[in-house]
């Protein structure tokens, strides 16, 4: 379905409900910059590092994209699980990793709620900046106590630059995009204004001092478009 989410008024903050759900893998692709490139160099890096039988969470799966994505195109058996805490996400999840004959364990939960054991591979699409920054460095520190020794965390983040010019700059040509994807400025505007004190971005150097910190050993930008990055950190 197509997103049409913000062109009426909004009453409420962004949450990942039925409505948001219904549109939500439509919303990816025009509300992000080169996600699917985002998502295929994701899974190109991690295949290099999986090997067989390896255990992998999403932190934050949504509709299950990226799972089922890594799935098709990694030739080794993998355990793959789905935690997310949005029950209209889980059900369309499950739809589509039955429709593709995808084998994911999904669980509805709190991400600071569920146990991460002998994980090879954890990553996390846009999901942190939801989380308040506390808690935010609580969860990085858990991911890396849940990876095995020689495992990878993948994430991708939208991040804000430390020089103010810049990041107006930023702002504005994120603004651009979203134009040339059809939406309009009211749709623009009302999502900014849903997402107001929701989504907290850090700097591209914030994030990788939060990994850093937290234990890994490594943590590199491998793909950047203006304020969207991902980052790959290795224990």
């Amino acid at each position: 379905m197509v997103d049409k989410v913000f062109e009426k008024s909004i009453k409420k903050q962004f949450e990942f409900d039925e409505e948001v759900a219904s549109v939500f893998d439509d919303m990816l692709n025009r509300s992000v910059p080169f996600y699917k490139e985002m998502q295929r160099l994701s899974i190109n890096f991690a295949c290099k590092f999986l090997e067989e039988n390896d255990k992998v969470y999403d932190l934050g799966c949504s509709t299950a994209s990226t799972l089922i994505e890594l799935s098709k195109h990694c030739d080794k058996k993998l355990e793959l699980i789905g935690i997310d805490n949005s029950t209209a996400m889980l059900n369309r999840a499950s739809k589509k990793a039955k429709a593709f004959g995808v084998d994911i364990e999904l669980i509805n939960s709190d991400l600071h709620d569920v146990d991460y054991t002998n994980a090879k591979l954890i990553l996390s699409n846009y999901t942190l900046q939801f989380i308040r920054p506390l808690q935010r460095e609580k969860l990085v520190k858990k991911v890396f106590n849940s990876l095995k020794d020689d495992g990878i965390f993948i994430f991708s983040e939208k991040v804000i630059s430390s020089n103010s010019k810049l990041n107006k700059q930023s702002i504005d040509e994120y603004y651009e995009f979203k134009k040339t994807q059809g939406y309009s400025e009211f749709e623009i505007s009302q999502k900014r204004e849903a997402l107001e004190n929701v989504l907290i971005p850090y700097t591209e150097d914030e994030n990788k001092k939060m990994i850093l910190d937290a234990g890994f050993s490594h943590c590199e930008t491998v793909f950047k478009w203006v304020n969207f990055a991902t980052f790959i950190a290795i224990k």
